[in-house]
């Protein structure tokens, strides 16, 4: 299992060479920047609801949970822009594919070139294949938990509630389908509507935050969503 050392997470630790040595500040940005062109690369394809944009929002909510969980922002910062680069795979295929586990393979290569410690570059590995919701991955260290959260976080609340929608527009989804019971619907369909996600995924989601931070966050996109769909069922049936 990987563990997390105290000597590697503040925000402001230089990145480590192979060898345990750090490496220049310049020599760090650069390679930051060869991690996100790569990703960004990897979103040619990718639909709305999962493209580069989402990886932004993830890297930026990381940006604000890391340091207030003592993340080594080296590891969390490469593992933000790379977490989702099998996603386009997975949509491909309608879900046949897991997108955390074929983003950790497809991010190896690049990874493994960092100048990082090899403690750091498996962190990396480690956090891209554990982020996932649906996941037998657990995230073993404080990276792969700010990760899972700041991810989970773009999924709740009034962005969640956007790309619920837009993800059930991709599909040719139905706006909604009460005569069916959403939690028995199938993914990927006609019947996979916004309201299937929130009954199915982002519900839940405020009770699985691993991180003090991303609790707090959590609490407040949880309860704009209830109210959302609230709302939503009451119009769709011409009650308000």
């Amino acid at each position: 299992m990987l563990s997390h050392k105290k000597g590697l997470n503040s925000k402001s630790d230089p990145l480590k060479r192979s060898d345990g040595q750090p490496t220049d500040r310049k020599v760090a940005e650069q390679a930051l920047a060869r991690v996100k062109a790569f990703a960004r690369r990897c979103f040619d394809k990718a639909s709305g609801s999962h493209g580069w944009d989402h990886t932004l929002r993830v890297f930026r909510l990381c940006e604000m949970l890391g340091p207030a969980e003592n993340a080594d922002m080296n590891v969390l910062r490469a593992a933000a822009y790379l977490h989702d680069i099998g996603r386009p795979v997975q949509d491909a295929c309608d879900g046949a594919v897991c997108h955390a586990a074929k983003g950790a393979q497809m991010a190896e290569p690049m990874v493994y070139s960092l100048p990082l410690s090899n403690e750091q570059q498996q962190n990396i590995i480690h956090c891209i294949r554990s982020h996932r919701f649906r996941n037998h991955h657990k995230p073993a260290t404080i990276e792969a938990r700010v990760l899972f959260d700041a991810d989970k976080l773009d999924a709740i609340g009034a962005v969640g509630v956007a790309r619920a929608f837009l993800f059930a527009g991709e599909l040719g989804a139905r706006l909604h389908n009460p005569d069916l019971d959403a939690e028995k619907t199938r993914p990927y369909s006609v019947d996979d509507t916004g309201y299937r996600e929130f009954k199915v995924k982002l519900c839940k989601i405020k009770a699985r935050m691993l991180t003090t931070a991303g609790r707090k966050w959590a609490r407040a996109r949880h309860a704009f969503m209830e109210d959302f769909f609230n709302r939503f069922l009451a119009e769709y049936e011409g009650k308000r």
